[in-house]
C-alpha cells in the first residue's frame, strides 16, 4: 500500500509538471467515456433495468403470432379465452389508455385516463396509497362507476386531500366514486407506451364477449414453474379451440402465444442501441490509442530517467506498475468528467428528442446516475487505463539499459521504423474512424431521403389537436355529428383559417384496422377478402391536408346519416384489390361478423379514390385503406370509438399554425364547451414520425465527427513527433543538397502511407458494419457508392492535412542548428 500512494504522489507531481500532456490524454479520455457512458446510461433505462413489477420475467405479453410476425392487441373474445388459460397464466389484465373530462371543477379539464381490468394493479404491483383498486364485481359490465387516482394527480389537483377517498368526481358529466390512491412510485413507471395514466377506471369486458376487435392490449404473469415455451405451447394448441368456437376469426396459420412485456417494448429499439453502443465503444478505442501515442512519445522522453531507475535496482514489474498507476489516474481523471458530463449531455439531447424510445420516462426523466451506470463508468475508466497503458509501459520496460544510459540527446539514431508501435496504433485509429464515418453518412442518407419521401398530404399550415367526446352524450353517432359539424362551421369563419374538418386518426400517428367484404364475390376459404386502415372523418378532411382525389369525389355535407352509404378508398387498396374492375362500381361491406359494433353495416358505395397517404411512417410503403364519413359509422361503432380515442381536429391556416392556435382553441371551447390538448403543428408531427431516424444520425455524426478529429490529431502528433526526432537527418540531407520539395513528400509519403493501411482496413470492415445497420437504412444501399467514395475521402483529406503541417515544418528545418543540437 505504502508503495502505491508512493507512485500516486509520483504519479500526481509528474502530470502537474507536464500540463499540456495532461489536459490533451484527459480531453480524449473524457469524449470517449462520456459518450460510452452516455449510450450505456440509455442502454441501462431500456434494457437492463427490469420491470418494475413484481417477478417481472414471469410478466407477460398475450400476443398473436403468425409466418409474418407477433404481434400483442387483444380483442374482447380474445382475452375472454386468454385468461381462461389457468394451467399456463394467472392475473390476466387487460388495459389501454384514453382521455378523460373532467368535469367537475370551474371549467373542464382533461385528465390522461387509463381503463384497466381488475387484476391489472396486482400484476403491476401498483402500490396502494390509499383506499383500494377495483373488484371483480366492479370489473364486470355494468359493475359500477369507480375510480383510482394516481398520486400525482390527487396532489396536483386535488391538493392532497385524504377525504377524496369516497367522494364522488364527475368525468363527462357521469359521476365516478373514487375508492383509491396509488403509490408515487407508479407515477413514473413508462412501460404504458407514453405517459402514464392519471386516473384508473374499470374496463368491464364481457367474459362471454364475442368482439373480434381489437383495441387493447392485455397481459398476465407465468404461473409459477410454467416457463415460456410451456405457456407458448399451451396457448398456441388453444388456438385450435379458439378457431372452432370463432370460424371467421383467425387464420389457419395464425396462432397465439406469450412474450416477455420487457422484450415486445425494446424489441424495435435493440438493434439501435447495440448499434449505438459500438459506435462509441470505437470512439473510446480511438482515444485509447491516441492516449497510448501520447504516452509512448512521453515514455520515449523519460527513456533515460527509467534507465536510470533501473539502473539502482528497480525491477522491470515495478517500473511497469509506475506507468500503469500513470494511465489508471489519467482514465479516471477522464472517467469522472466523462461520467458526469455523458449523463448530462443524453439528458439534455433526450429533453429535444425523445426518439420515440421506451421506457425512458419523460423528456428522458428516467435516464440518470444509479449503481450500474456508476459501475459501468469505473470500470470502462479501469479497463481504459489498463488498455492504454500497458503498451507504453511495455515498450518502456523492454528498453536496453547500457544502450540507452551511452545514448546522448541527439536524436539522428531515431527515424520512422523505430514509431512501429505508434504508427499501430494510428492505422487502427484511422481504419475505426473510416468504420464510423461510412455508418454516420448512411445514416445522414437515409435521414435526407425521409426528409425527401413525399408523405401523401401537404403539412404546412396545418393545426392539429384533440378532444375527449367519451361522456355519454356522445355515444350516438349524431351527437357526435352536430358537435363537428358545429365545430367545423365556428372554425371556418376564424380569421386565417381557410379549411377545417375533424377526424379520428391524423396521419403517421396510427388508426384503426377492420377486414371487409367485396359485395357480390364469393370468398375462398377465408372470413373477408382482405383488411385494411379504417379512418372515420368529416367533409373537408382531404381539402385540410390536400390530399389528392385520383377518381371520384371526395365528401360532403350530403354524406350524412340520412345520405346512402359510402365510402373512399386509396390507391393502395385499388391496386390490390380491385386492380381488374372499375372500383368506383364496387361496394364494400365493412367489419360486419367481425365485431359487433358493426352488426347493422350496410354495403358502401366507393365514391372516390384518394392518394396513397404514409401512414405507418414516412419509411413504409402506404397500406389500403378506406374513409368513411363521421356520420355515417353505426351507432355502436361510435359508442366504441369515442371511448377509446379523442377526436381529432384538423385546421389550415393562412398564417403559421400556432399563430392561430389560441383563437382556434377558445372558438372550440366556447361552441364545445370542452378542452383540447396535444396542440400541434402537422409539420411536428411528421418531425415527430422521423424522430428516431434523426437521433441516430445526431448520435453517429457527433461520434464519426469525434473519431475524425482523433484520428487526425493522432496523424498529425505522430508525424510532428517524428519531424521533431528527425531533425539532425533532415538537416544533414538538406545541408547535402536535397530538395525541400524531396523532402516534403518523404515525409508526406510515409504518413499517407500509414493513412491508406487505415482506410483500406476500415473499407473492407465498413461493408460488415453496413449489413449491421441495413435495418436502420431508408433510401439507400448499405453498399451505397457514393459514401463508400465520399467517407474515404473525406478522411483522406483530413489524414493529408495532419501529414502536411510536420512536412512543411520539416522543410524549415536550419541545417546549421540542426547540425549543431545534440
Amino acid at each position: 500500500m505504502a508503495s502505491l500512494l508512493s507512485d500516486l504522489r509520483y504519479t500526481i507531481r509528474t502530470l502537474v509538471k507536464a500540463p499540456a500532456f495532461a489536459i490533451a490524454a484527459i480531453a480524449a479520455l473524457t469524449l470517449g467515456i462520456g459518450a460510452n457512458t452516455a449510450i450505456f446510461s440509455v442502454l441501462n433505462a431500456v434494457l437492463l433495468k427490469p420491470l418494475s413489477a413484481p417477478e417481472p420475467d414471469r410478466v407477460v405479453f398475450f400476443m398473436n403470432t403468425s409466418p409474418q410476425g407477433s404481434g400483442p392487441a387483444a380483442s374482447p373474445a380474445k382475452f375472454a379465452h386468454w385468461r381462461q388459460q389457468t394451467s399456463v397464466v394467472e392475473q390476466a389484465s387487460a388495459f389501454n389508455n384514453n382521455v378523460l373530462n373532467y368535469t367537475g371543477g370551474d371549467s373542464v379539464e382533461q385528465f390522461r385516463g387509463g381503463r384497466v381490468s381488475a387484476e391489472f394493479f396486482r400484476l403491476f404491483g401498483a402500490p396502494v396509497f390509499r383506499g383500494r383498486t377495483f373488484s371483480e364485481e366492479e370489473d364486470r359490465p355494468r359493475g359500477g362507476t369507480v375510480a383510482v387516482l394516481s398520486h400525482g394527480l390527487w396532489t396536483r389537483r386535488f391538493g392532497s386531500d385524504p377525504a377524496i377517498v369516497g367522494r364522488a368526481i364527475t368525468l363527462g358529466n357521469e359521476s365516478y366514486t373514487v375508492i383509491g390512491i396509488l403509490g408515487p412510485a407508479f407515477d413514473v413507471e413508462d412501460w404504458w407506451g407514453g405517459p402514464p395514466p392519471e386516473i384508473w377506471i374499470p374496463f368491464q369486458l364481457d367474459r362471454n364477449s364475442t368482439d373480434q376487435g381489437h383495441y387493447f392490449r392485455s397481459a398476465a404473469r407465468l404461473k409459477a414453474g410454467v416457463t415460456i415455451e410451456q405457456a407458448n405451447a399451451r396457448l398456441k394448441a388453444s388456438a385450435d379451440e379458439f378457431r372452432s368456437r370463432f370460424p371467421n376469426s383467425i387464420g389457419k396459420n395464425q396462432a397465439f402465444g406469450v412474450e416477455r412485456v420487457q422484450d415486445v417494448l425494446v424489441r424495435n429499439v435493440r438493434t439501435t442501441l447495440f448499434v449505438l453502443a459500438g459506435a462509441v465503444g470505437f470512439v473510446l478505442l480511438i482515444a485509447c490509442a491516441n492516449v497510448a501515442n501520447l504516452l509512448l512519445v512521453r515514455a520515449t522522453g523519460r527513456r533515460r530517467e527509467i534507465a536510470i531507475r533501473a539502473a539502482i535496482g528497480a525491477g522491470r514489474g515495478r517500473i511497469m506498475r509506475q506507468l500503469l498507476t500513470e494511465s489508471v489516474v489519467l482514465s479516471l481523471a477522464g472517467g469522472v468528467l466523462g461520467m458526469v458530463l455523458g449523463v448530462a449531455g443524453i439528458r439534455a439531447l433526450l429533453s429535444i428528442n425523445t426518439a420515440g424510445l421506451p421506457r425512458i420516462g419523460r423528456d428522458g426523466a428516467l435516464v440518470a446516475m444509479d449503481v450500474r451506470v456508476l459501475a459501468f463508468a469505473i470500470g470502462v475508466s479501469l479497463a481504459t487505463g489498463i488498455i492504454f497503458g500497458l503498451i507504453p509501459a511495455l515498450h518502456a520496460a523492454r528498453a536496453d539499459l547500457t544502450s540507452t544510459l551511452k545514448e546522448s540527446a541527439g536524436r539522428s539514431g531515431t527515424g520512422f521504423r523505430q514509431n512501429k508501435a505508434r504508427s499501430v496504433l494510428v492505422v487502427v485509429e484511422v481504419a475505426l474512424a473510416l468504420i464510423l464515418l461510412v455508418g454516420s453518412a448512411l445514416l445522414i442518407r437515409t435521414s435526407l431521403a425521409l426528409r425527401a419521401v413525399d408523405p401523401g398530404f401537404n403539412p404546412s399550415n396545418v393545426l392539429t389537436m384533440r378532444m375527449s367526446v367519451s361522456s355519454p352524450q356522445f355515444v350516438k353517432a349524431d351527437a357526435v355529428e352536430r358537435l363537428v359539424r358545429t365545430g367545423v362551421e365556428r372554425l371556418r369563419g376564424v380569421p386565417g383559417v381557410e379549411m377545417a374538418s375533424a377526424t379520428c386518426c391524423v396521419p403517421l400517428e396510427g388508426g384503426y384496422g377492420l377486414p371487409f367484404i367485396i359485395a357480390g364475390r364469393p370468398l375462398k376459404d377465408a372470413p373477408s377478402h382482405g383488411g385494411g386502415g379504417w379512418l372515420t372523418v368529416s367533409p373537408g378532411y382531404f381539402e385540410v391536408f390536400r390530399i389528392a382525389m385520383k377518381r371520384g369525389r371526395s365528401f360532403t355535407d350530403r354524406d350524412d346519416a340520412q345520405g346512402p352509404p359510402v365510402v373512399i378508398i386509396n390507391e393502395s387498396f385499388a391496386k390490390q384489390f380491385l386492380k381488374d374492375g372499375d372500383p368506383l362500381a364496387e361496394r364494400l361491406i365493412i367489419g360486419k361478423s367481425f365485431m359487433r359494433e358493426f352488426a347493422s353495416e350496410q354495403p358502401r358505395q366507393i365514391v372516390g379514390v384518394a392518394s396513397d397517404v404514409r401512414d405507418g411512417g414516412l419509411n413504409r410503403d402506404p397500406q389500403p385503406a378506406m374513409y368513411v364519413p363521421q356520420a355515417q359509422i353505426p351507432d355502436a361503432a361510435n359508442a366504441l370509438n369515442v371511448r377509446l380515442t379523442p377526436i381529432a381536429w384538423v385546421v389550415r391556416t393562412r398564417m403559421s399554425p400556432y399563430a392561430a392556435s389560441a383563437t382556434v382553441q377558445e372558438q372550440l371551447r366556447q361552441v364545445t364547451g370542452l378542452p383540447v390538448s396535444d396542440v400541434r403543428s402537422m409539420e411536428d408531427v411528421v418531425s415527430r414520425s422521423v424522430s428516431r431516424q434523426q437521433f441516430n444520425m445526431l448520435l453517429m455524426t457527433v461520434f464519426a465527427s469525434s473519431a475524425l478529429l482523433l484520428a487526425a490529431i493522432g496523424i498529425y502528433g505522430l508525424m510532428a513527433y517524428s519531424v521533431e526526432q528527425r531533425t539532425q537527418e533532415i538537416g544533414i540531407r538538406l545541408a547535402l543538397g536535397a530538395n525541400t520539395g524531396d523532402v516534403r513528400r518523404m515525409v508526406i509519403r510515409q504518413g499517407m502511407r500509414l493513412a491508406v493501411v487505415g482506410l483500406m482496413i476500415g473499407l473492407a470492415s465498413s461493408f460488415g458494419l453496413a449489413r449491421v445497420i441495413a435495418n436502420l437504412l431508408f433510401g439507400v444501399t448499405p453498399r451505397d457508392p457514393l459514401v463508400f467514395t465520399a467517407a474515404p475521402l473525406l478522411l483522406a483529406a483530413v489524414a493529408f492535412i495532419g501529414v502536411y503541417l510536420p512536412a512543411r515544418r520539416a522543410v524549415r528545418v536550419d541545417p546549421v542548428i540542426a547540425l549543431r543540437a545534440e
